[in-house]
């Protein structure tokens, strides 16, 4: 089955299980285009009993499949590659209709999709593979001590909208490359991504006669998920997503503690600006982090910490560039900064939030606003002014998430006060600092609680050659990025005796001749 996509294209949707395609007519999912509501862009059913013949599809193909040399499994990769590569305008196309993302942005992860495979099979001392590597050394002159490394078998991964080729892709290459087999269940707000991430995987899987059942994609809700991230024939999950959904992955498996559960569960990002940064720089990075995607990135700068003797000068900057940011239809001719937002009930959430941090106090510097000439889902960027951001307070909602272009400010006396301040929330992904001071820098990153800590530039992109993850409601220690192929295998020590002698402990006795 093949989703050719154009923006004239209804795709049917499918589930792959065993290898074979099963068209799932219906419209218990439908995903339209956030810029055109009234288009739809992919539609079908979805079924419980589907997850659970995927895991059993999963599990039978694991022998063979965690059994394959690596060669083999590196030639799948590399065959994926090619045809990531020559897809990626129309994987790029898809997005861009199905997400509202801009079309140079979801251009720009559509091309993330082939070059996973270059980081993920890079060697050297630095490499991911190389800590997944197997070793061994001497004990003495007749035993030797090997480790080695095994897939944890069948694993769960479960996508995201937001990023919804890049972020998947990221855990099933390496996943792959270990020899796990996969059950992809995509977000129900971007399923057609989903299915022509898996159909590219599956193309290449074919090619290389790869076993059946290696990767499969189900097609869900919140029902679908619950089953296939609770299951006990499952032995890992692979989660991007909110921090209440990976609070149930969590819950869920408690009683299994030996599955492998790897969490990214978004941000609260702090950026700090202090009065001797370059402040034109800051601006352009502070307003890019906060409104790019339209404010749905798990990166993305959502409150912003001003040093007093800067804040006159950098807010009303920020405000200015804010109101200068290009809206419109993602496929728009002229340059668009931000096309819209994910759904109305997205949109919704971000205007109530507004209204809330602004009946507790905050000054709303810029409203942020639906858009009533466009027909999607289109909303303007908002700021708001708060007076403090104070741990266990949620006037200024420290703990909450808020998916869309919304940034908050406050202004700070002192590198610590400002320092106390970003770190006033329970989440702990990306936190930025914009100063000169080398002290400033290296006491931010020694003392920022966050898992990425950035100098001088935003919170809002990453590394795929460094560790992405994140601390407390971010996540679980499980960093995704250059790291992911160290979730995906586990370590086997063993030991080796190649002689005949061994040694007798004091106080016991064995003599050769009781074996004659």
């Amino acid at each position: 089955m093949s989703t050719q996509h154009d923006e004239r294209t209804r795709i049917e949707g499918a589930n792959l299980i065993a290898a074979q395609w099963h068209p799932i007519p219906g419209d218990s999912i439908v995903s339209t285009m956030p810029a055109h509501p009234d288009r739809v862009v992919w539609s079908g059913s979805s079924s419980v009993d589907a997850v659970h013949v995927a895991i059993a599809a999963a599990r039978k193909a694991l022998p063979a499949w965690s059994s394959s040399t690596i060669d083999q499994r590196v030639a799948v990769l590399r065959r994926f590659q090619e045809i990531a590569k020559s897809r990626a305008a129309e994987l790029g196309s898809l997005i861009s209709d199905e997400t509202g993302k801009a079309l140079w942005e979801s251009q720009g992860e559509a091309s993330l999709i082939a070059a996973k495979v270059d980081i993920t099979l890079e060697e050297g001392e630095w490499s991911g593979r190389h800590r997944v590597t197997d070793f061994e050394f001497s004990l003495n002159e007749t035993k030797r001590a090997r480790c080695h490394f095994k897939p944890h078998g069948v694993m769960a991964v479960v996508g995201p909208f937001n990023f919804p080729a890049h972020l998947p892709n990221g855990h099933i290459v390496p996943a792959l490359l270990t020899g796990n087999t996969i059950v992809f269940k995509p977000s129900d707000k971007a399923p057609a991504v989903g299915q022509m991430l898996v159909e590219m995987f599956h193309e290449a899987l074919e090619a290389e006669n790869a076993p059946k059942g290696v990767i499969n994609l189900v097609h869900g809700g919140v029902d679908e998920s619950i089953a296939l991230c609770g299951s006990p024939d499952v032995d890992g999950v692979l989660f991007t997503g909110s921090w209440g959904a990976g609070r149930a992955i969590m819950q869920a498996n408690l009683d299994h503690p030996g599955k492998i559960i790897a969490l990214e569960m978004g941000g609260n990002n702090p950026a700090i600006i202090m009065p001797d940064a370059d402040l034109y720089q800051a601006v352009v990075e502070v307003t890019r982090c906060a409104f790019n995607t339209t404010g749905q990135r798990c990166t993305s700068t959502r409150r912003l910490i001003v040093h007093r003797e800067a804040a006159d000068k950098v807010i009303p900057a920020i405000i200015k560039a804010a109101s200068n940011l290009l809206i419109g239809d993602p496929r728009a001719p002229e340059p668009v900064f931000m096309g819209p937002i994910i759904s109305e009930q997205a949109l919704d959430a971000v205007l109530k939030f507004q209204e809330r941090v602004a009946a507790n106090g905050g000054r709303v510097l810029m409203e942020s606003t639906r858009m009533p000439d466009r027909e999607g889902w289109f909303i303007t960027p908002g700021i708001i002014e708060v007076d403090r951001f104070t741990l266990g307070c949620d006037d200024a909602g420290c703990d909450e998430e808020v998916f869309g272009p919304l940034l908050r400010i406050s202004i700070a006396d002192s590198f610590d006060d400002a320092l106390e301040q970003a770190n006033a929330t329970r989440y702990g992904l990306s936190a930025s600092i914009f100063t000169a001071d080398e002290l400033l820098q290296n006491r931010f990153l020694n003392e920022c609680r966050a898992g990425c800590r950035n100098i001088n530039c935003g919170t809002a992109g990453a590394s795929s050659k460094l560790p992405f993850g994140g601390l407390g409601l971010s996540g679980n220690h499980r960093p995704a990025g250059a790291f992911s192929l160290d979730y995906t295998a586990y370590p086997v020590a063993s030991m080796i005796e190649t002689g005949e002698d061994c040694a007798i402990p004091s106080g016991m006795r064995v003599e050769r001749e009781w074996l004659s």
